[in-house]
């Protein structure tokens, strides 16, 4: 008898562990708090002056708010013209000045978060491709020009969309590895309408049962 429960045991055991793993991924908190760094250029546009390409490095976070379906976003960044720019304008390469350097802060707060398809739909695709999570739309509060509103800031309010994406593998991707950001309005007289691209560093939770910061996995 005692033989015959024992079995039964070693049995059913390894089975029930196995519920008690698959029912903690399950239940694995979404991010609430991603950021990470832009880097890119925009393309020439022969109707600004300088027509560019410009070079983007910066920093951004985005902050969801629960199950409320919005979030805030903010991100700086620095511009300046790239070496194709000087090289096909025949401009001294031994003058910093001459690459315009200067710096933007971009805020959006209380904008809206949406996962349906028809809406992640309309964020740009990678090469190579992956999925989009989700995708937060708004209004860009404010957008600064080496800490004052930026010129084009007078000529009204300008829209951000910003789309977060990940690996499709099922496998060993990265859930959350990218970010695409897309003015409109005014603010595309300087960023252009194409996607501006960046990466994921860290996508945290604040129901992480360790409360600490979590890789973009």
């Amino acid at each position: 008898m005692k033989s015959s429960t024992f079995t039964w045991a070693a049995r059913i055991i390894p089975v029930f562990l196995l519920a008690i793993g698959m029912n903690a991924l399950a239940q694995a908190p979404s991010p609430e708090h991603l950021s990470g760094i832009i880097s890119d250029y925009t393309p020439v546009n022969t109707a600004a002056n300088p027509a560019g390409p410009w070079e983007m490095r910066g920093h951004w976070s985005l902050d969801l708010k629960g199950n409320s379906g919005k979030a805030d976003f903010s991100a700086y960044m620095a511009m300046e013209l790239s070496d194709y720019w000087l090289f096909t304008t025949n401009s001294d390469a031994t003058n910093p000045a001459i690459r315009s350097p200067h710096t933007h802060h971009i805020v959006m707060t209380d904008a809206t978060v949406s996962s349906d398809p028809t809406d992640t739909g309309r964020c740009p695709a990678n090469n190579p491709a992956n999925t989009v999570r989700f995708v937060v739309n708004g209004t860009a509060s404010f957008i600064s020009g080496n800490g004052n509103p930026a010129p084009f800031e007078k000529k009204g309010p300008s829209t951000l969309q910003v789309c977060i994406s990940g690996g499709t593998d099922g496998q060993s991707e990265v859930d959350y590895s990218n970010l695409a950001l897309v003015f409109g309005g005014p603010a595309t007289g300087h960023f252009g309408q194409q996607a501006i691209h960046g990466a994921v560093r860290l996508a945290t939770s604040d129901r992480d049962p360790e409360g600490a910061p979590r890789p973009a996995k």
